[in-house]
């Protein structure tokens, strides 16, 4: 089998589980931040030094936003206060990139915007450590389990390509 039709297979099958993971039981992960850190670990090469690579962006990223929103909640600020809040943290965020560690940076920003997306979509009160901190660690989980999917279905479809 070619390696195109080992991956459609692997990630197909894969996403079947991903998905029944994510909708089927009480752990209440986000599909879609599943899928982007999934998605965010082919993005980083593929192999296993990037399922760390990706995942530690993303909890960089997911910790800037975080920190972000709780600020945002707590200075109640308007759309200009707002915007002002979020370019600084944007400006952190990439500044991380300094350390070799935090290097990859659209991971960052994948983490950053899912984290983003969950808590405000999800109508967390940005002022409640208690509520916020486990919706972020919710998307962390999320992501990093995608990570973990994608080495998963990149291993199936080397062994199954191997197989012609």
């Amino acid at each position: 089998m070619n390696l195109i039709n080992a991956l459609a297979l692997s990630i197909g099958v894969l996403a079947v589980a991903a998905t029944w993971l994510c909708l089927g039981t009480p752990y209440g992960l986000p599909v879609w931040a599943l899928f982007i850190g999934w998605g965010s670990f082919y993005h980083c090469g593929g192999g296993t030094d990037s399922v760390g690579k990706s995942a530690i962006n993303h909890i960089w990223g997911i910790v800037v936003a975080t920190i972000a929103l709780f600020v945002v909640g707590t200075v109640a600020g308007t759309v200009p206060v707002t915007s002002i809040i979020v370019g600084v943290s944007v400006v952190v965020l990439v500044l991380g990139a300094h350390l070799p560690i935090l290097s990859t940076i659209p991971a960052a920003v994948y983490g950053y915007a899912s984290t983003a997306a969950f808590l405000l979509m999800g109508g967390v009160a940005l002022t409640d450590l208690t509520a916020l901190l486990p919706a972020s660690l919710t998307v962390a989980i999320a992501m990093v389990v995608g990570n973990v999917f994608g080495l998963v279905s990149e291993k199936v479809a080397g062994a199954l390509a191997a197989k012609e």
